[in-house]
């Protein structure tokens, strides 16, 4: 019959194509493939179509276009003869109504993964802005009576007998009461066209913009007219649906709607009451049609994922409804607008509760960014959170903490959300803080009554609390929190207890009693308590601010403080990128599209400024990890002594020396301090020269040895990209020896010595140009090549040609040394040589700008020939003493011994991984020095790089921080601080897991 179609398509439109049969649950639809490369859908209804409905889809599509064209629709291809819409017969001799529209590009929305906030936030967008732009479309086909129309759903109560289960039934019937409570409501809101069907099959979804986005917006065969909020519950009644976060993807579906087409407080509040009805009636339809078809079991299993929402976690409606409304920037009722505006104006005629004002007490800052309290941010310590503040204030002092602050003393395992250390948790402080010695009388601001009394002597809670409730003059009710109370005295208060403006009711704690915290009152404000009760959070997810900074504003009023006084100022991360861009070199690049900023750090997870950890899988400089109290002590101690360099005599330069010659050969015996691994590079280009009289240099291509003229000169990775100053004449490059991708594999016994071999060739290219191999470079292991392991024999092969040439060899350390092998100290070691030069850098100094060079000691005494050499803070006192601690620490906590244990843990899961994802086309590493190679075809190795893009950005989303390398940029980089643990190692391999099958990670 296809064959049929596609000669009505050569007739009438004049298109020459093949046909591709897609989905369609009554009509048939084709995907028309043209011969010019364009595509199109060729529609065909079936035999006794209504064409007024017809009529109406392409009035609307017409329509949409006109008034809303980057709603994201199908445009209409008229006939020959201008038509919009066509009647042939198909085969069996029916008249059927065709019609051509544009092809959309994306896939559908049901198969695209993952539904992210930003997705689902686009899906509400596109939502909003159709049905704005259908606000004054009229057609008589809108009037039909039709079972999908929202508002006439109540046919189900009829049906209900349909669903034998009980339970079920009982679920469906109180779905109904909810909708019959809502139709007063309904039927006064206005009335328009709406899309009526905006379901996840109704929707295309693309990421080739860089970023998820809905690309398409079909089938407009549902129409009818109704209140917009059916549309959008009907929309949103899919994309809630097996979403791991259901209660998110409601409110970001509703704020990006909301943010083109405003809704109203009243709207929102009937969204899931209609969600739910319109699941019960999908439910309900499709067990009468199973009845209709016993044979066809697909028709009653598309209903499981209804079930599993309706008898899912029951949610919490008033929370819900206060959520999406503060999404949008409303109010959490009508009430809350009405305290808030009360409490501004009455601001300074509240009583004061410590009986004196605190319009000058200082403020404190212990936010991420300000304070280093705690040094642990996932354990603050007993002492630690006794004396927050005691650097500055003492016992007897008045002082305050903001609100609105993210902070990291909130260490408990109730403030983290998630199964990872790298997962949300609460951080920012609901109330305002106000330290005062214990015992410190607190009164009422207002009359009140007590609404709540607990004693919480957990660690880390809030000892003694009270909750007052106050009303104001206008009958509205609001309540206040007072947190980390002497319980004794607040033992004798009872509940519906009234307290008088003034009066005194409780007292400060000290920590023996108010859950371990220096003593301070916990002050805060609630506007509703709604779906919360007593129960109420402290702090927040920094994530869900718009919620509870709604329900839990600044309590600054009833203070008798402006509320700017108390509140946190974040810092503008918009505002630092803006600054950035203009102080700073456009080549200057950031990590991420969504570039973090980070504020602290512990071992091997970093913290951004709102709090929320990210586990770091990428960074090597912090080779000891992060925040290490030992260096931190180390650098704090010689700095309150003197800060000198070499000229001077220090047993700190002789001790860090016999440090490092204890993990070297014999042979390697002098070294130099310096800066960093560049000038060490700089360094070792000057001693090959001066120990071979010669000037040529060999390196394997998109090598990297530092950033400095003479280290660019010799990375190929530099000089050769993109706006680079070229190959130098007296440097010639070798092939990486990389078995996977490169000309000699894994199948070839052999490759080791092959790869070698190429130094001949190199050699005799210098030669040609004039000039003699002064030496060797190469990263041992080459990284920003692409993580790359040498086979057997390559090094020892190449350092034997270099030093028959008179040549020096020099090993690149930085990446691969100091144990992050696990099974080798240096990798140099891994391929059986000694080098003549070795170069460390960044990781000695785990972030203090530190490089070593070491060398034999007939190559130092070639180069002591020459002009006298120094750096003047090549060698500091406090360099050396940072460098031992750092090899110090790799000894006494064993992270050689755990680079060693979490890299085959890691290895060994990512090998696995690699079995379900075919865009894995190679796993490769020694302990935490680790790459994995995307490619969109095995078979080819063509390198995947848009989708190792993708899968960097989208780990970075997931808390997880990874670079990529290689001449392609296709090969994920995995080098974490040599502290990561099991738990990193586990969180890493699940969420790249589940990233890699995701739609923007395949070919």
């Amino acid at each position: 019959m296809s064959d049929n179609w596609t000669e009505i398509l050569k007739t009438h439109w004049g298109i020459t194509a093949q046909l591709d049969p897609l989905d369609g649950e009554y009509d048939l639809n084709f995907r028309v493939n043209q011969n010019d490369g364009k595509t199109s859908i060729l529609k065909v209804m079936r035999a006794g179509c209504d064409a007024g409905l017809i009529d109406m889809q392409i009035k609307a599509l017409d329509h949409v276009a006109a008034q809303a064209p980057e709603v994201p629709m199908p445009r209409i291809i008229p006939a020959n003869d201008g038509s919009a819409m066509i009647t042939a017969k198909d085969g069996a001799g029916q008249a059927r109504l065709i019609w051509l529209q544009s092809a959309l590009p994306g896939i559908c929305y049901a198969r695209f993964s993952p539904h992210s906030m930003t997705l689902i936030a686009d899906l509400g967008a596109q939502n909003g802005r159709l049905t704005a732009a259908l606000v004054d479309f009229d057609h008589p086909a809108l009037a039909r009576d039709f079972k999908w129309n929202l508002m006439q759903a109540s046919w189900i109560k009829a049906e209900l007998d349909c669903v034998t289960d009980t339970s079920r039934r009982a679920i469906l019937a109180g779905i109904c009461e909810e909708f019959d409570a809502l139709q007063d409501d309904l039927a006064g809101l206005p009335q328009q066209a709406i899309h009526n069907d905006l379901n996840d099959y109704n929707a295309l979804a693309d990421h080739s913009t860089g970023n998820p986005r809905i690309s398409g917006v079909i089938d407009l065969g549902d129409m009818c007219r109704a209140p917009r909020i059916c549309d959008l519950a009907i929309t949103a009644a899919y994309a809630v649906l097996d979403h791991p976060e259901p209660e998110h993807a409601l409110t970001a579906l509703v704020k990006g709607y909301h943010q083109v087409h405003p809704l109203t407080g009243a709207e929102i509040d009937m969204l899931l009451p209609l969600l739910r009805m319109r699941l019960a009636k999908s439910i309900v339809n499709s067990t009468l049609m199973a009845q209709e078809n016993p044979d066809d079991p697909y028709i009653t299993i598309s209903q499981a994922p209804a079930w599993r929402f309706l008898e899912g976690p029951e949610l919490n409606i008033a929370m819900l409804r206060m959520r999406l409304r503060s999404a949008c920037g409303l109010p959490i009722n009508d009430a809350a607008a009405r305290v808030a505006l009360w409490l501004d104006q009455s601001r300074g005629g509240f009583a004061q509760i410590i009986g004196q004002s605190l319009s000058d007490a200082p403020m404190e800052a212990l936010s991420v960014e300000a304070a280093t309290c705690p040094r642990n941010p996932f354990d603050i310590t007993d002492r630690e959170a006794a004396t927050l503040g005691a650097d500055r204030f003492g016992p007897d002092d008045i002082w305050m903490g903001y609100y609105s602050e993210p902070r990291l003393v909130y260490t408990a395992p109730a403030f983290r959300k998630g199964k990872w250390k790298a997962s949300n948790r609460r951080t920012v402080h609901l109330g305002v803080d106000v330290f005062a010695p214990a015992g410190q009388e607190l009164m009422a601001p207002m009359a009140a009554t007590v609404a709540f009394v607990e004693d919480r002597r957990g660690r880390l809670d809030y000892g003694g609390m009270v909750i007052l409730r106050h009303e104001t003059p206008q009958g509205d009710a609001f309540h206040s929190l007072y947190g980390h109370l002497d319980p004794a005295s607040i033992a004798g208060l009872e509940l519906g207890q009234s307290i008088a403006r003034g009066e005194v009711f409780c007292r400060l704690g000290a920590a023996d009693c108010n859950g371990g915290w220096a003593p301070h009152l916990h002050f805060q404000l609630a506007l509703s308590l709604a779906g919360m009760g007593t129960d109420w959070p402290g702090v927040a997810d920094p994530d869900e601010l718009d919620l509870w900074g709604a329900i839990c504003p600044n309590p600054a009023a009833l203070l008798n403080l402006d509320d700017f006084y108390v509140a946190h100022q974040a810092t503008d991360k918009n505002g630092i990128l803006e600054k950035r861009k203009a102080h700073f070199g456009g080549n200057l690049k950031l990590s991420y599209s969504d570039p973090v900023m980070l504020m602290r750090g512990w071992k091997h997870h970093l913290f951004d400024e709102w709090g929320r950890p990210y586990l770091d899988a990428y960074n090597n400089v912090p080779h000891v990890g992060h925040a290490h109290p030992r260096i931190q002590a180390v650098v704090a101690d010689q700095l309150l002594r003197m800060n000198s360099n070499t000229r001077y005599l220090h047993p700190a330069q002789t001790a860090f020396a016999d440090k490092l010659m204890s993990k070297l050969p014999p042979e390697l015996s002098v070294c130099w301090f310096l800066n960093s691994g560049t000038e060490a590079n700089e360094l070792a280009l000057r001693l090959a020269r001066a120990a071979s009289g010669a000037k040529g240099m060999v390196t394997p291509n998109h090598g990297y040895h530092g950033n400095t003229t003479g280290a660019i000169d010799i990375s190929a990775y530099k000089f050769n990209a993109k706006g680079g100053v070229g190959q130098p004449d007296w440097v010639e490059l070798v092939d990486i020896p990389d078995d996977y991708r490169g000309i000699f594999g894994r199948d070839d016994p052999k490759r080791g010595g092959k790869y070698a071999a190429q130094v001949d060739q190199a050699i005799a290219a210098l030669a040609d140009r004039g000039h003699r191999p002064a030496g060797f470079i190469a990263e041992t292991f080459p990284s920003v090549g692409g993580q790359i392991i040498p086979p057997d024999g390559y090094l020892k092969g190449v350092y034997e040609r270099i030093r028959a040439a008179g040549g020096i060899c020099i090993a690149d350390e930085v990446q691969t040394g100091l144990g992050r092998l696990g099974e080798h100290y240096f990798a140099f070691e891994a391929q059986g040589v000694v080098p003549d030069i070795v170069v460390l850098g960044k990781p000695i100094g785990n972030g203090h700008p530190l490089g070593v060079l070491i060398t034999t000691p007939e190559i130092a005494a070639a180069f002591a020939k020459g002009p006298e050499f120094f750096s003047t803070f090549g060698g500091s006192t406090l360099s050396c003493r940072v460098g031992k601690t750092v090899l110090d620490i790799v000894d006494d906590e064993g992270l050689m011994q755990n680079a060693a244990k979490m890299g085959a843990m890691l290895m060994s899961g990512l090998k696995n991984i690699s079995e379900d994802h075919d865009i894995v086309g190679d796993v490769r590493g020694m302990g935490l020095f680790v790459g994995v190679e995307l490619v969109t075809d095995r078979a080819t190795k063509a390198p995947a790089t848009e989708q190792c893009s993708y899968v960097l950005n989208r780990m970075r989303e997931e808390r997880i921080l990874m670079g990529r390398e290689g001449p392609d940029d296709n090969i994920l980089k995995i080098r974490p601080p040599l502290s990561v643990d099991a738990e990193g190692i586990e969180m890493l391999l699940d969420r790249l897991d589940a990233v890699l099958g995701e739609t923007g990670s395949k070919p």
